[in-house]
């Protein structure tokens, strides 16, 4: 990794000095824009409306439009000579609690490294932060611009974030907040139970970006020279649900089965999902062909009467040759 940023987190009376790093990085496969004939890139020129001239990035200025026409201009000098106290620092304002920060305001994050001799202090504040379990809000400046942020401690590590400025986040404004809508308890209550049968615990790592993947899978084979394989179609999604509690009944089942969790018993009214399996399991069990062991049984009973009969009969023939030697 290459630094970013260099400076000095300000704790106090104590100065730790360290590196900024870019803690993300986008995996995006990412294009040019090629003529379609001959694959040659497409260039932009930098020309000015007025002159009609190409102008190169050193005689480039940046511009703030007034409106009707008018444009002031602002040099490097005019930046050079703003007032940012936090250009080479990074200063701590307060310590909070975690949670009291709201996620929405959080834009990017960067890993910092102690510089030098500022070990020692790095892993005071950074044992410090994890003990009190709070996060230290502080300002810094960064590509010009200075920006709240947070830090937190991550794998070891102090990790910056910087956040949005609470006007940079808009408010909704959608014509549904201010209509007079109430959800029946037993449509929230079978919410809650879709809800709890697709509780887990969050693992970053079992999720994929697919569409990269096919992407990537479609760039290679073009590379190759092979036929490119379309992945399988997705199951297509369902239809706008038009009875929302036999919908929640079905996802909640739907659930369950996931899971490989029994269905809900019995007593319970069918859902779309149960009564359609219902439906599967009759169907196999009519085209299942008839078995034949009742009929061995039924044989078998009606064999030993006959034994037994053949039994008295030799009985009542061996009786009277015994009379008869005696």
């Amino acid at each position: 990794m290459r630094a970013i940023w260099k400076g000095a987190v300000s704790f106090g009376l104590v100065s730790i000095g360290v590196k900024v790093y870019s803690a993300t990085e986008e995996k995006d496969i990412r294009f040019h824009q090629v003529h379609r004939e001959d694959g040659g890139r497409i260039r932009y020129k930098r020309t000015c409306s007025v002159c009609g001239e190409e102008v190169t990035y050193d005689d480039i200025a940046k511009g703030y439009d007034l409106g009707g026409g008018e444009m002031v201009i602002l040099t490097d000098e005019d930046f050079a000579e703003l007032p940012l106290s936090t250009s080479h620092a990074i200063d701590v304002l307060e310590f909070v609690p975690a949670e009291q920060v709201d996620p929405i305001l959080y834009n990017k994050a960067y890993f910092l490294e102690p510089e030098g001799t500022a070990t020692k202090p790095y892993v005071l504040l950074r044992d410090a932060l994890t003990d009190s379990e709070r996060v230290a809000i502080v300002k810094v400046a960064l590509r010009q611009r200075e920006q709240l942020a947070t830090l937190r401690v991550r794998e070891g590590v102090l990790l910056l974030n910087t956040m949005l400025w609470p006007d940079e986040i808009r408010r909704p404004d959608f014509g549904f907040l201010d209509e007079d809508l109430k959800v029946r308890p037993p449509e929230l209550a079978m919410a809650s139970s879709l809800i709890d049968s697709m509780a887990g615990e969050f693992e970053p790592d079992a999720f994929t970006d697919d569409y990269r993947a096919a992407l990537q899978e479609v760039i290679d084979a073009k590379v190759e020279g092979r036929e490119v394989v379309q992945p399988e179609e997705e199951e297509a999604a369902p239809a706008a649900a038009v009875d929302l509690m036999a919908a929640l009944k079905a996802s909640v089942e739907r659930a369950r089965a996931a899971r490989g969790e029994a269905p809900s018993g019995g007593g319970a009214e069918p859902t779309p999902i149960s009564s359609a399996r219902s439906a599967k399991k009759t169907a196999a069990k009519k085209t299942e062909p008839a078995k034949k062991t009742p009929a061995r049984k039924t044989a078998a009973k009606k064999t030993e009467p006959a034994k037994k009969t053949a039994a008295k009969k030799t009985a009542a023939k061996k009786t009277p040759a015994k009379k008869k030697t005696a």
